[in-house]
């Protein structure tokens, strides 16, 4: 089948890849039908392994909300966010004209995307993390986080994607001896939590999650990572965040020519 381009269509032009590529799916085969299955067959014949990365294309379908994300003001780089801001030429910066067709459009390719990849993982096959930041809109550890909620929400439960996360991406690198999981011989690099991240994910982020403090009335937000070891040494999750905001303050005060929402 060749894909249904429009007569004007330019690889060229960003706008166009973008906003096309939100048909992809729609064009290709039907879930559960004779294509879908046996191109899910051959992945899985295959031993192929998928990194989806659902968080690197997340604005396409919510534009005005993951711009608005609550890290930005405080952990996106002054010139990593005007280097997300609408650009005739900017890799990822196709937003000069994105509409809410585009958004409903890159939403339909999301639940078919997602459907499929859910499949996959339930008829063993393998799915590991990656978020492909620092474009559109997703900034460096942030778009990790997110990748697991959309995970979650592609239908993994959460044992499922933390699985996805540790020990399948250590698999796929052929790493799985080392590191992937917490056992006797493998490298002790660890994240010590003070609450689950299972319940909420949201706790990982650095911006914690938000919660209502029924005593006081007042918001506040909990977050649930407090070290960090690498190599044997101990990390304070708090004087490392300190620093990145420190860092992105200060080049925001040296390049103020986009405001930070």
């Amino acid at each position: 089948m060749i894909q249904d381009y429009t007569p004007d269509y330019d690889y060229g032009d960003e706008y166009f890849r973008f906003s096309f590529a939100g048909q992809t799916f729609r064009q290709a085969a039907a879930p559960g039908s004779a294509k879908w299955n046996a191109v899910m067959d051959e992945f899985l014949e295959l031993g192929f392994s998928f990194v989806p990365t659902f968080t690197i294309y997340d604005a396409n379908r919510d534009l005005m909300r993951t711009r608005r994300a609550d890290w930005h003001r405080d952990y996106t780089w002054a010139g990593l966010w005007n280097f997300y801001q609408p650009d005739g030429g900017g890799h990822g910066s196709y937003w000069h004209r994105w509409s809410t067709t585009n958004e409903v459009e890159w939403k339909h390719n999301y639940r078919l995307w997602m459907q499929f990849i859910n499949e996959f993982k339930n008829r063993g096959g393998r799915v590991a993390t990656g978020s492909d930041s620092g474009f559109i809109f997703q900034t460096f550890g942030f778009g990790f986080i997110r990748e697991l909620e959309l995970l979650q929400e592609a239908g993994f439960t959460p044992l499922e994607v933390l699985r996805a996360a540790t020990i399948q991406g250590a698999e796929l690198l052929d790493l799985e001896d080392e590191v992937g999981s917490i056992e006797v011989g493998k490298a002790a690099d660890l994240l010590v939590h003070d609450q689950n991240p299972l319940a909420d994910f949201k706790l990982l982020y650095a911006t914690g999650a938000m919660r209502l403090n029924q005593e006081t009335n007042t918001v506040e937000w909990p977050r649930a990572l407090r070290y960090t070891i690498r190599n044997g040494v101990v990390y304070d999750v708090e004087e490392l965040l300190a620093d990145i905001r420190a860092m992105v303050a200060e080049s925001r005060a040296a390049s103020p020519e986009l405001p930070v929402p």
